[in-house]
């Protein structure tokens, strides 16, 4: 028997999936990871860059840089993390902004895991402000999965960064590029 496709168009007569479906599903994922991402970048830039003090206290309490990095942090980093977010929500440069984005959550992970490996009990300061808090409330293993979630969600937008509903996908209708797939 070969595998030519039954009345319905998703299946093979076999009952796999077809690449129309697959494709589809993947354009889906990847709308879903790109503007998730970009919408958390958003919101933990602005909630940043309106206490700019409690955005560098965040990164202090790290007690990773002096004082003067950083303050240079804690002031640009929340102005990334908004233009990266506003360039996934959009769908604009796609394949950088998913790697800045996965990056940024790389560091991030890197950082509260070194939080807490030195013992630090310490708000991330991911949405606001940080800074010291009770040992019985850090939650390092959740900030951990979540961010690396995030970075799983900006690897996928860089290995397929055309998506439904992107700028990108919309210059990819004049300028193809195979790498998509």
């Amino acid at each position: 028997m070969n595998s030519t496709a039954t009345s319905d168009s998703n299946t093979t007569e076999h009952g796999s999936v077809s690449r129309q479906t697959l494709s589809k599903a993947k354009d889906i994922v990847g709308l879903v990871t790109r503007v998730v991402l970009g919408v958390v970048l958003v919101v933990a830039g602005y909630l940043k860059v309106i206490d700019p003090v409690g955005s560098t206290q965040s990164v202090v309490a790290y007690d990773i840089f002096g004082y003067e990095i950083a303050r240079f942090i804690g002031l640009t980093l929340p102005v990334i993390e908004i233009a990266v977010g506003v360039l996934l929500i959009v769908g604009l440069f796609s394949r950088a902004a998913g790697a800045l984005g996965a990056g940024l959550m790389v560091v991030f992970v890197t950082g509260i895991a070194s939080a807490w490996a030195r013992g630090l009990a310490i708000d991330c300061g991911c949405f606001g402000t940080g800074g010291p808090i009770d040992p019985r409330n850090t939650q390092y293993a959740q900030e951990i999965a979540r961010d690396t979630a995030l970075a799983a969600a900006g690897l996928w937008v860089v290995l397929r960064p055309r998506t439904l509903f992107s700028l990108d996908g919309l210059c990819s209708k004049f300028v193809p590029d195979e790498r998509n797939d």
